[in-house]
């Protein structure tokens, strides 16, 4: 599974005037869903890459039978969970959503899968998010918005596009300049690159201080750049970016632990 760089965070300005996001006072979106979402990040053991493999390969079908799922991607990474398009031999991701934290958290707690996950691990990171603000889909999925964020307390974003494979070229030219962006970012907890698909179907995840600190790498920069080429291209045939409030942390992730 090879990983790029989505450059593009959620909740960023348009070029021309503010985008508007959903927010915990706005209706939700006809056929939004689950509010809950769970993101668990892996660094597999060196002897449980073949099992890592085979739930990348299953996708969707290796998450069944879960008391309140509604949607999961089982996604893979770029090579040491980065943003390239070398991939990962033991990083992986897992993004899915709940009905309710009952539902997220027996999910976390008591699921064969997660202890699977959990055996097979030499670092798992997991988080329970809500939606704070969310524009577009996910495989027909729109995630519902039941978080209201505190601008001093931690956020984290997920992006994922499905990218036109006639604006690929375009897409990764403005990737280099936006990942050292991010590299330098004050602020930055976490950032990792997943791939639902190798180089088309992308995903990006990070952890941050504070919106404030979000906010001055989206807005700015080699960051604004790749976002105006975006919207003037029509780089992705679907897309989706969201802001999410952390209920949630616990594990380790490249030596951070619990965010």
């Amino acid at each position: 599974m090879q990983a790029h760089r989505i450059s593009y965070l959620a909740g960023e300005a348009r070029p021309e005037r503010e985008e508007r996001f959903a927010t915990s006072s706005d209706m939700v979106a006809p056929g939004a869903w689950p509010a809950v979402a769970v993101v668990l990040l892996v660094r597999m053991r060196p002897g449980a890459r073949a099992w890592g493999w085979s739930r990348v390969m299953l996708g969707e079908r290796g998450v069944r039978a879960i008391d309140g799922l509604r949607f999961a991607r089982a996604l893979g990474s770029g090579r040491d969970g980065g943003f390239g398009l070398v991939p990962s031999l033991d990083r992986q991701g897992l993004f899915a959503l709940f009905d309710d934290d009952r539902s997220a958290d027996a999910f976390i707690d008591r699921s064969a899968l997660v202890d699977r996950y959990r055996s097979h691990a030499d670092e798992l990171w997991i988080a329970r998010l809500r939606a704070s603000s969310c524009r577009g889909s996910w495989g027909g999925m729109r995630m519902s918005v039941t978080a209201q964020a505190d601008a001093n307390a931690p956020v984290a974003a997920l992006t994922r596009a499905s990218i036109r494979p006639r604006h690929a070229i375009a897409f990764w030219r403005h990737s280099p300049p936006s990942e050292a962006g991010l590299a330098r970012a004050t602020g930055c907890r976490l950032a990792v690159g997943l791939g639902e698909a190798p180089v088309l179907r992308q995903a990006t995840f990070s952890l941050w201080n504070d919106t404030v600190s979000m906010d001055a790498y989206a807005r700015h920069g080699a960051h604004l750049d790749a976002i105006r080429a975006a919207q003037r291209g029509g780089f992705f045939s679907e897309s989706m970016f969201v802001r999410l409030v952390p209920t949630r942390i616990e594990g380790q992730w490249q030596g951070l632990r619990d965010g």
